[in-house]
């Protein structure tokens, strides 16, 4: 029934997907992008429901209240303080270490940008979590000029620089998407 209705959200919204078969794995960070409206979201879970998977996503804590608090916990929310010193990296692991399957989704921050003009380059928060869990970094898309969306890469973290100038290639190559990295650190 929930593979059903993802199917039937893509449908309607005029949306075609694709995921590339043997890139999911039990334990994954999945990022997305672009991140421009709240469409890409529920086209987002319309996949995880058409593929069966239980995803968790950072979601700032002030949310979390009254009648959305159940509602957010049962679509995967993980409550984030931003103000605290929390580490959040620490965190992430110990939920990778402590479930044997663990989706954790992000849209890394200055991917919600409506224009050129006022993008960012991307924050590697996710990559920092994906590197310390010991797991794999998914790459998935929306790309609302062409209507299509999917799952369709994965880069095993190892070196910061190098690998996000990998994630940005990657984007171009297989989805038109071009996306700001922050520059290299120079050693």
């Amino acid at each position: 029934m929930k593979k059903q209705l993802g199917k039937l959200t893509f449908k309607l919204a005029g949306w075609k997907y694709h995921v590339e078969p043997n890139v999911l794995e039990n334990k994954q960070v999945i990022i997305g992008f672009e991140h421009t409206s709240m469409m890409d979201a529920i086209l987002s879970l319309a996949i995880f429901q058409i593929y069966d998977l239980k995803i968790h996503t950072l979601i700032k804590k002030e949310l979390f209240k009254g009648p959305m608090k159940p509602i957010l916990e049962a679509l995967g929310g993980i409550a984030v303080d931003r103000k605290s010193n929390q580490d959040i990296v620490t965190q992430m692991v110990e939920l990778f270490n402590n479930n044997e399957q663990f989706n954790l989704v992000i849209a890394p921050e200055a991917t919600r940008a409506r224009n050129s003009q006022s993008r960012k380059p991307i924050r590697t928060g996710f990559w920092h979590i994906a590197k310390a869990a010991n797991v794999p970094i998914v790459l998935m898309f929306a790309n609302s000029k062409t209507k299509q969306g999917g799952i369709f890469g994965k880069i095993y973290p190892s070196d910061l620089d190098h690998d996000l100038a990998e994630i940005k290639r990657l984007y171009k190559e297989n989805t038109g998407l071009d996306i700001l990295i922050p520059e290299a650190k120079k050693s």
